[in-house]
């Protein structure tokens, strides 16, 4: 973009649309092979892992603040992430993931969500996708806006994975993708 244009090219928006198609899917994804389940079914373990669904749940709604809102646009955590002191319980959000109630554990994610969406929509209309995140790597490089969002997709599939491995341990919940009337 150059200074005098107010909106992104069509092109940066058709990449801005595949970009964020894509993070939706996955999300969606996400949210169907973590639903509708009880504190038992957020707190089961599997093979010899403390890993929770609902730990897990809670894990990516931290990390929508850390990536999308702190790194990518430069704001605050907000809570409840801004009170937990993580040098003290580096694992919190897992720990307390997998004993918050499903009502909790759920909200939190949902939030955090319709954070990132507002965020992620107001950088690109600012930045672009060529545009830098907030932060610097130690190594002195600056990420962009696309690099950041693509970042988040690995997130979500990564973690799409754990959660397809977990669910299944469950309660036999498996495929590849939400029904279609699945909404979240």
């Amino acid at each position: 973009m150059s200074d005098g244009d107010s909106q992104p090219s069509p092109s940066v928006t058709a990449e801005a649309e595949s970009l964020l198609s894509v993070l939706e899917r996955n999300r969606r994804t996400f949210a169907w092979k973590t639903s509708d389940l009880e504190q038992e079914g957020l707190s089961a373990t599997t093979a010899a892992s403390a890993m929770t669904l609902g730990g897990l749940v809670k894990h990516v709604a931290l990390v929508e603040a850390d990536w999308l809102a702190v790194k990518l646009a430069g704001q605050e955590y907000g809570p409840p992430w801004d009170a937990v002191d993580f040098d003290a319980d580096p694992d919190w959000e897992w720990r307390t993931g997998a004993l918050d109630t499903p009502e909790d554990v759920y909200a939190l994610w949902r939030d955090a969500v319709g954070r990132s969406r507002e965020i992620v929509a107001d950088v690109i209309n600012e930045r672009g996708l060529d545009g830098p995140a907030a932060f610097t790597w130690p190594d002195g490089r600056t990420p962009t806006v696309r690099s950041m969002l693509l970042d988040m997709i690995e997130e979500y599939a990564r973690h799409t994975g754990h959660a397809d491995i977990l669910r299944e341990a469950v309660d036999g919940r498996v495929g590849e993708g939400a029904p279609r009337d699945f909404t979240f």
